[in-house]
C-alpha cells in the first residue's frame, strides 16, 4: 500500500497510519490530495458539495469526461488510479460551523482548501479551539511571484500557505500554475508535520 516506494519503513508507517482531512475538493484540495497520495498517505476524509464543471479544468485534478460528476466521487476515482487501496471517507456536503468538527473528528491534520474567506474563517474558528492542526491557504491568485508563496507556522496548530495578499477577485482570478504551487506547499507542510520535519 502507498504510492511512494522511496520511504523508509518508519516514514511509511507514519504516513500510512495518518488520516488527513481535506476541506474542499477544488483547485487546492484536489491537488493536495493527489500529492499526498503520491507521498504515501492512504487515509483521507474529503468533503465538498460541488460538481465538476468546465471552468475547473484549468487548475483542478479532474478531467473533461468528469464534468457534471460530484467532486468527491470524481476525486476518489482519480486518486484510486494512483493508489487503489486508499481508505476514503467522502462527504458530499457543504461544510458549516455546525458540521465541520464532526466531519473531521478522526483526522490528524485538516487541510483548508476553500475559495471563500468566510469559509476559511469558519473552519479555523471551529477546529483550532479543539487543538486540531490545520494547514490553510490565503493569497495565491494570479500569475508569477512564485517565491512569494511561503509556508509559515502561525501559533501551535496553524500552518499558513500563500503570499497573504493576492485574494481572488474580479481582476485577479485563480490560475492553475500558482494554485498548484500553493497546493504543493500545503501537501509538503502536512508531510513535514507528520514526520516531524521543519517547515
Amino acid at each position: 500500500m502507498g504510492a511512494n516506494t522511496y520511504l523508509t519503513e518508519r516514514e511509511r508507517g507514519i504516513l500510512e497510519s495518518a488520516r488527513i482531512g481535506i476541506a474542499g475538493a477544488g483547485g487546492l484540495g484536489s491537488n493536495v490530495a493527489m500529492l499526498l497520495v503520491r507521498a504515501g498517505i492512504v487515509k483521507f476524509v474529503i468533503a465538498d458539495f460541488d460538481e465538476v464543471n468546465a471552468s475547473n479544468l484549468n487548475r483542478q485534478f479532474f478531467f473533461r469526461g468528469q464534468i457534471g460528476e460530484k467532486k468527491v466521487e470524481a476525486l476518489a476515482h482519480n486518486l484510486r488510479l494512483i493508489e487503489p487501496d486508499l481508505e476514503l471517507e467522502l462527504h458530499d456536503v457543504r461544510l458549516t460551523d455546525g458540521n465541520v468538527a464532526g466531519v473531521f473528528a478522526g483526522c490528524d491534520i485538516v487541510v483548508e482548501a476553500f475559495d471563500a474567506a468566510e469559509s476559511k474563517t469558519m473552519l479555523l474558528d471551529a477546529l483550532l479551539p479543539l487543538g486540531r492542526p490545520v494547514v490553510a491557504a490565503t493569497g495565491l491568485a494570479g500569475w508569477g511571484r512564485s517565491n512569494e508563496i511561503r509556508t509559515r507556522r502561525v501559533g501551535r496548530n496553524l500552518v499558513l500557505v500563500g503570499d497573504q495578499s493576492s485574494d481572488v477577485n474580479d481582476g485577479l482570478a485563480p490560475q492553475g500554475v500558482r494554485v498548484a504551487i500553493a497546493a504543493a506547499h500545503e501537501a509538503n507542510a502536512v508531510v513535514s508535520l507528520l514526520l516531524g520535519e521543519g517547515l
